[in-house]
């Protein structure tokens, strides 16, 4: 069986766990913490970063320092995980959802100013597959209606905006280190502030609401309970692991990008045949290698094909379903149709991808999907 995802060691993982233990200070904020932050902020111009336990996390710290609070509203898309909005739910925010652009699941741009109201603080633009979104659009609508901008990074490590690292370009971001991730470390993830007057508080409320990094720092003589917060913060463990992933990203973005053109080179046919899409990347825009999907034609013909592949020892996935039509949000909506969204939910299917698939691997798989539309033509 070739599975969907397989956790890739880059080599020096253990070593550096076992030195992150041998230092004696394996709780958060330790050497290897520090050691990812500077990777960070050095290589992507980050300005100021915090390791967090999840992305989850990364959006919820975003949420208490933007001081969202009951009737607050935030745009996001409708075609994405959960934690996206789950994070400003609840701090008390009504969540309005936008639509998927016709062309890939990112948010469509045009459609956000109708959906600004006096009540609206925040975007949320989510770079799905480590695609971006249109950020200068997105920030141009911000500054003119002075809102905020948390960009759900969760997916686009080492991808970039025109030039621009994502992550780097709203007010903050969220990043996901997830073992499914280009980048992982098990479960973590990262709050990346841009916006110098949310730097200080975003340490308080990562420790809990105290001013204890303030005090490590020589900063204060004492410290206490300032502010709210929780324990955001992940045991250097994690971090030790997360370091020695980042001493290899850009061979692991080499190989992963090598694997998405292999599989793009094998379906393209397909897709001029008009029988599936794959995924179209914006002149603005770089592929970080994160995901592979396709979209079929129906719900229908997704079903039958996941089922022809795991016949043939195969596992696929589909992805999000539209959140607007979940359980617990569909008394909440505000009533508009998400037409694309609906449409990744019932006709996205994402490919197995990780960096030990071979090409014996991934002509096993296309060769399962060509066979697959051969049938229903």
């Amino acid at each position: 069986m070739i599975g969907f995802n397989k956790p890739y060691l880059s080599g020096k993982e253990i070593e550096y766990i076992s030195q992150a233990v041998n230092s004696m200070k394996i709780s958060g904020d330790g050497i290897f913490t520090k050691k990812c932050h500077d990777f960070f902020e050095k290589k992507y111009g980050f300005k100021k970063v915090l390791l967090t336990t999840s992305c989850t996390d990364a959006l919820e710290m975003a949420a208490i320092l933007l001081d969202i609070k009951d009737g607050d509203e935030v745009i996001a898309p409708s075609y994405t995980f959960v934690s996206t909005v789950n994070a400003f739910v609840l701090r008390g925010a009504k969540i309005v959802f936008i639509d998927s652009r016709p062309d890939n699941p990112n948010m469509d741009v045009d459609q956000i100013e109708a959906l600004i109201t006096p009540r609206t603080k925040v975007i949320v633009p989510v770079h799905y597959a480590g695609i971006a979104c249109d950020m200068d659009k997105i920030m141009a609508l911000a500054n003119r209606h002075n809102l905020f901008v948390v960009e759900d990074a969760a997916q686009a490590i080492d991808s970039y905006y025109k030039s621009r690292p994502l992550g780097s370009i709203g007010h903050m971001a969220a990043f996901s280190f997830h073992e499914t991730k280009n980048i992982i470390s098990g479960e973590g993830g990262m709050l990346v502030v841009n916006d110098e007057q949310f730097i200080k508080r975003a340490e308080i409320i990562r420790e809990k609401g105290t001013n204890r990094s303030s005090f490590f720092r020589g900063e204060v003589d004492k410290y206490g309970w300032v502010d709210i917060g929780s324990s955001f913060l992940p045991s250097d463990i994690i971090a030790a692991f997360l370091y020695a992933q980042l001493e290899n990203l850009d061979t692991i973005q080499t190989k992963r990008k090598e694997i998405w053109s292999r599989y793009y080179g094998e379906l393209k046919q397909l897709e001029q045949s008009g029988s599936i899409k794959l995924a179209h990347v914006p002149d603005f825009a770089t592929n970080n290698a994160h995901m592979f999907y396709i979209q079929c034609k129906t719900l229908e013909e997704r079903s039958a094909l996941i089922e022809h592949l795991k016949k043939g020892g195969v596992h696929a996935v589909f992805h999000y379903l539209s959140l607007h039509k979940s359980p617990y949000y569909t008394g909440k909506h505000h009533g508009g149709e998400m037409l694309q969204s609906d449409r990744y939910a019932d006709t996205l299917l994402r490919l197995p991808f990780y960096y030990e698939l071979t090409d014996k691997d991934i002509l096993r798989i296309t060769d399962l999907i060509v066979s697959f539309y051969k049938t229903i033509i």
